[in-house]
């Protein structure tokens, strides 16, 4: 028997964990939004408000859920590595 350690247990330890945002109707409503105000142009001036009205409002909330989320990783998270 040889005295060498195995393949096994050469492995390189885990690493950080992979970080996935949460789950959110944010995207789809903001879609929503943008092709609300889009149809809304030959139709009527209202429509087209609305439309960016929900766009806008959906943007700055899933800008702000992202920057929280961001701020909420550990100091020393970089890509690359």
């Amino acid at each position: 028997m040889s005295s060498e350690p195995d393949d096994t247990t050469l492995a390189p330890p885990a690493g950080e964990q992979i970080h996935l945002p949460e789950p959110s109707l944010l995207p789809v409503l903001n879609a929503i939004g943008l092709a609300i105000a889009i149809i809304g142009i030959p139709i009527s001036r209202v429509i087209v408000i609305v439309g960016l009205v929900l766009f806008l409002v959906t943007a700055a909330i899933w800008i702000a859920k992202t920057r929280r989320e961001m701020d909420e990783l550990p100091l020393d998270h970089s890509a690359g590595h």
